[in-house]
């Protein structure tokens, strides 16, 4: 008898934290971040709430007296968020928890970056490594994370050195992101200043460098901001001087080239620079930023080969996307418009990947940086 209900009593507990899962995964509100350039009077980072099933959105806190909170990354036990402090004279980090209940970020603890306009951040599957990327400075960083989620002091440093064939531009090393593989050894670091994708792989808590070393991208090109396909066989970079982007087959470290497509209209001739690059959750399509041109391009993705084709080219409802999300159902897209300081959203149709306009739009001084939880 005791034997039956010992048995009763872990079935039905079971049950019940499945019932709590559907409900939390099945739950439109999330909590929708956006970190900022301080510059016009933002107060930092933004916390929203978003419903993924109408688009409809609600301010709820924000930080205040952290200096360009621009790039962000959420932890995996969602209690944590990071945001990079982009400055000219030594950029840094900053380490905040965040209650769900309050929906309110509080400061855990800042860090030097040990470099200059601290740009992009990425935290590791394992939650205890957070690479970060300055692009003025040349060089990558990895910051070991506390347990209470704050920040341990001397991350490894590592500096890039070279130049490439613009000379306003590429006349040293800007490493632009950082990216972790889908098997979360493998990081990936576009350098838009040496037209190379930097391979590093995480050892015993360390990064050294991968092998190969590099992907080698056409010279002149920019290499900015990368993604991974959800299969895990693709990886797509998008380059910010020649407006374009390359699909490579990704395995065991290595990227082998597929194609480069453009990211502009054929007949567009005026300056405009690639930003951003995302896939949507069920892996159909792909979506690059342009700032100039102030549009998404959008690729219907080859599930076989990886190969993209052009969908169509569609205006963002403002001035510089700097960086863009899809939200975790795919239903909505996300622009977050730096110079004419508005995210606009757009409905996308999950068959053909196409946008429209909500109408809707969220009111922000400067926004560089999207994250949902």
């Amino acid at each position: 008898m005791k034997k039956l209900l010992l048995i009763f009593l872990i079935v039905n507990i079971c049950v019940c934290n499945i019932n709590s899962q559907i409900k939390s995964n099945s739950d439109p509100n999330k909590y929708l971040f956006i970190g900022t350039y301080t510059a016009k009077g933002s107060e930092g980072i933004y916390v929203y709430k978003f419903n993924t099933q109408t688009g409809d959105f609600e301010h709820i806190s924000n930080t205040t007296g952290i200096k360009n909170p621009s790039f962000l990354s959420i932890s995996p036990n969602k209690k944590y968020v990071y945001s990079v402090n982009e400055n000219d004279n030594f950029g840094g980090i900053s380490a905040f928890s965040f209650d769900k209940k309050l929906g309110k970020l509080k400061l855990l603890n800042t860090s030097t970056a040990n470099g200059d306009h601290t740009c992009h951040l990425e935290m590791n599957a394992d939650g205890k490594h957070l690479a970060i990327g300055n692009y003025t400075g040349g060089n990558l960083g990895l910051f070991e994370i506390n347990t209470d989620g704050s920040l341990k002091e001397n991350p490894q440093m590592i500096n890039h050195n070279g130049n490439s064939i613009n000379k306003d531009r590429q006349e040293k090393p800007h490493v632009h992101s950082v990216n972790w593989a889908p098997n979360q050894k493998d990081l990936f670091v576009p350098d838009l200043g040496i037209d190379k994708i930097m391979h590093y792989k995480l050892v015993k808590g360390k990064l050294v460098t991968g092998v190969p070393a590099y992907t080698q991208v056409e010279s002149g090109t920019g290499p900015r901001h990368f993604t991974f396909h959800p299969n895990g066989k693709f990886a797509y970079v998008i380059q910010e001087l020649s407006s374009q982007i390359t699909g490579y087959k990704y395995n065991n470290g290595t990227l082998n080239k597929i194609e480069t497509v453009s990211t502009l209209p054929n007949n567009y001739s005026e300056k405009s620079y690639c930003a951003d690059i995302h896939i949507s959750p069920d892996g159909k399509s792909l979506y690059g930023s342009n700032r100039g041109h102030n549009s998404l391009a959008i690729y219907s993705i080859n599930q076989t080969n990886g190969k993209l084709k052009l969908v169509n080219i569609e205006s963002v409802n403002g001035n510089w996307p700097r960086n863009f999300m899809l939200d975790p159902t795919g239903n909505f897209v996300l622009v977050a418009n730096e110079k004419s300081d508005n995210v606009t959203i757009f409905k996308r149709n999950n068959i053909t990947g196409k946008l429209t306009s909500t109408g809707k739009e969220i009111k922000v001084s400067m926004p560089v940086c999207l994250k949902m939880l």
